[in-house]
């Protein structure tokens, strides 16, 4: 798991291995280490803000993501985007990304072993910026990260603390797409990481 990997609360996002941003992003661009990637047009790899206090973390690149090779670009992310901007943020200002880098066949979800493999580039991205609070959207991102036998219909909207690091785990901008009435817990949700990065 992530968190059991990682260091003291002083060291979370320890420098390491010294490597800058765009050194991390061009290796992972060059990825293949599992079999996700012979189906995939590209690595996507994360996107925003690198100073951000605020990292958006969800599943897997779909179709239009591997198409753009950018995170939550397709229906999902232009209502990401508007969901943002009701807490007066821009996309451009925040970082987004994924617990994999390529999309998995047929959107399907990503195996936990497949996770695992492409941990490491989300332990980068998460040395690197260095958020304040991380949102979690979707079950797989809460699963993969938190809990594998978590369930996010019970655990959404309540704060997680780990080594230091604020998380609000909620339900994924497509599962809006499908079922509108969550669109009203996502939204007291990211109320509430609205009023934590202001204070």
């Amino acid at each position: 798991m992530f968190w059991e990997e990682t260091p003291k609360p002083a060291s979370l996002f320890s420098n390491q291995n010294n490597k800058s941003y765009p050194e991390v992003k061009k290796e992972a661009l060059t990825c293949s280490r599992c079999h996700l990637r012979e189906g995939a047009q590209q690595v996507v790899f994360g996107v925003g803000d690198l100073n951000s206090s605020l990292m958006l973390v969800g599943e897997g690149p779909g179709a239009r993501e591997d198409e753009l090779g950018e995170p939550f670009v397709g229906k999902a992310g232009q209502l990401l985007t508007k969901i943002l901007a009701a807490i007066s943020l821009k996309r451009e200002e925040v970082y987004i990304s994924n617990i994999v880098k390529c999309r998995p066949p047929n959107n399907r979800q990503p195996s936990p072993q497949e996770m695992e493999v492409c941990m490491p580039w989300l332990k980068e991205e998460f040395r690197l910026i260095r958020p304040k609070v991380l949102v979690l959207l979707g079950a797989t991102a809460y699963k993969g990260l938190i809990d594998p036998q978590g369930k996010i219909t019970k655990d959404r909207g309540k704060w997680i603390e780990r080594k230091g690091l604020l998380i609000m785990p909620t339900f994924h901008p497509a599962a809006l797409l499908r079922d509108p009435r969550k669109k009203v817990p996502v939204w007291e949700d990211f109320q509430m990481v609205e009023k934590t990065l202001k204070t």
